[in-house]
């Protein structure tokens, strides 16, 4: 039980340090630089380097190392787009029947985000901007179903992530997300399409920007 725990916090980290950029695309890591870092033994490195590589976000080269999978704008552009159509279904769901415990919930993480958006807190801004949407999802008991988009969008939230932290102006993303809680609110079903296609198309017009001022990033 305890290798198994040790195995998911070392995956885990990792993960999180690959998906906010700490862990930046092509670079190269080793289970022996990992193993002193987290002070851990190989065995739970190797089999979280697995794992990882599984998901598309290591690729694993026998006897020459490591590296950080780069951004691949196909996968970005699949997430998107299966974000997109899952959401869009989700959000009318919302504007038939949302739970007032819900809304709630929403309200209290918009707040949250204007906080973090003055005081320029990406990383949490991030995490802020995932409770928003898996909030929708299980106010309309679709848990699952973000389960499942989470699987597929890593390439996905490491554009994101690169967008916030290259440019602070995060009003549009702000200002969208309230228009969703409007929407819901008043059960505007016809504008609730449009505002999410609008909201998550915003990573195509960041992407070209993001892929000039960091080449190096992407495939």
């Amino acid at each position: 039980m305890m290798a198994r725990s040790t195995r998911d916090h070392v995956y885990q980290l990792l993960r999180e340090n690959i998906l906010n950029m700490q862990l930046e695309p092509g670079t190269n890591i080793s289970e022996n630089e990992i193993s002193e870092k987290f002070t851990v033994s190989r065995t739970p490195i190797r089999e979280a380097f697995l794992r990882l590589a599984q998901e598309g976000l290591l690729e694993i080269y026998p006897q020459k190392g490591t590296v950080v999978s780069l951004i691949d704008l196909e996968r970005v552009e699949e997430a998107r787009f299966m974000r997109e159509q899952v959401e869009k279904a989700v959000i009318l769901l919302a504007c038939d029947h949302f739970p007032k415990e819900y809304l709630f919930e929403l309200e209290k993480n918009l707040r949250m985000q204007e906080l973090c958006t003055q005081e320029h807190d990406y990383t949490k801004l991030f995490e802020l901007d995932e409770q928003f949407h898996q909030t929708i999802f299980e106010g309309c008991n679709k848990k699952r179903s973000w389960q499942t988009i989470q699987s597929m969008k890593m390439d996905l939230d490491r554009i994101r992530m690169l967008r916030l932290a290259t440019d602070y102006n995060w009003t549009d993303i702000l200002m969208q997300h309230q228009e969703i809680v409007q929407v819901i609110k008043e059960r505007q079903s016809d504008r609730a399409e449009t505002i999410i296609r609008q909201h998550l198309n915003l990573v195509i017009h960041d992407r070209d920007a993001l892929k000039m001022k960091y080449p190096a990033f992407f495939k």
